[in-house]
């Protein structure tokens, strides 16, 4: 492979010429490509467009070596058909064994567990995300309500009515009860780790601050291995791919004429 002339995030600004086998890479479509990948530079998302495009000039040229073609699904272009069937024929990859499976299960047992069940109610004292005074302003407005409400808890469903910016003010701050996936992420990974009673602290969310009282926690169970298994399966078979599609990479970039770019086959966009 010759590298004479390498690209890299530090270079200078400039179109590079590169090379693939002997085929420059059009330097519009590396222009149009930049805008896939954001970066902190130009010169990082050059590299990186380039990059993906020398990647795809590879695999195409394979392809096209050995004849091979394809109908592309409902989401693909013919290009990505085409990757697609390569990378099914050429690279093989063992299913895994039942063995391996089950020491995934054992040695993670914490990460199969369902999701806590939390009965909560809540008063939001609304604010913009981007309101920073305000938001300062609030925290100290919530602290203080925690502090009213430890004293006098029942008046929780009143203050909820009269303050919270929640629909559920109308049923003093219910929230039902909550687990996984039903509120946002920011909220929800606070809420699902509280303890029963009032939350000592408010719960900060896009929204503003929440004070929350959580009334009932119902703790996750443990999942059966036979529940799980096939979610471990894709997991284990995904990384043994990726891996799989590096390796191949890297043997398709030791087999090819590559100039003006140094590829890293463990970075391709194929394995984002």
């Amino acid at each position: 492979m010759n590298n004479s002339t390498v690209i890299a995030s530090s270079a200078k600004p400039a179109w590079p010429l590169i090379k693939v086998n002997g085929v420059e890479l059009d330097q519009d479509v590396l222009g149009m490509e930049m805008q896939y990948h954001p970066a902190e530079s130009q010169d990082e998302a050059m590299f990186l467009a380039a990059q993906a495009l020398v990647i795809r000039m590879l695999l195409r040229q394979r392809a096209e070596q050995l004849e091979l073609q394809a109908l592309p699904a409902a989401d693909e272009s013919e290009e990505e058909a085409l990757i697609r069937v390569l990378l099914e024929r050429e690279v093989q990859v063992p299913d895994s064994d039942p063995q391996s499976l089950e020491q995934v299960y054992q040695s993670n047992l914490s990460r199969f567990c369902s999701a806590p069940l939390v009965q909560a109610r809540h008063i939001l004292l609304a604010v913009a995300p981007d309101d920073t005074v305000g938001r300062s302003r609030l925290r100290d407005e919530a602290i203080a309500l925690i502090a009213e409400l430890k004293s006098n808890p029942t008046r929780f469903a009143e203050r909820a009515r009269d303050l919270s910016a929640c629909p559920s003010r109308e049923q003093g701050g219910d929230l039902g009860q909550l687990s996984l996936g039903q509120t946002v992420p920011e909220f929800e990974r606070q809420l699902l780790r509280l303890p029963t009673g009032l939350a000592g602290q408010p719960l900060e969310s896009r929204y503003g601050f929440h004070v929350v009282e959580v009334q009932q926690r119902i703790e996750g169970r443990q999942l059966p291995f036979a529940a799980v298994r096939e979610s471990i399966r894709e997991e284990l078979d995904e990384r043994v791919w990726s891996k799989a599609v590096v390796q191949y990479l890297e043997t398709l970039i030791g087999q090819s004429r590559i100039e003006g770019i140094a590829l890293r086959a463990a970075a391709s966009p194929l394995l984002q």
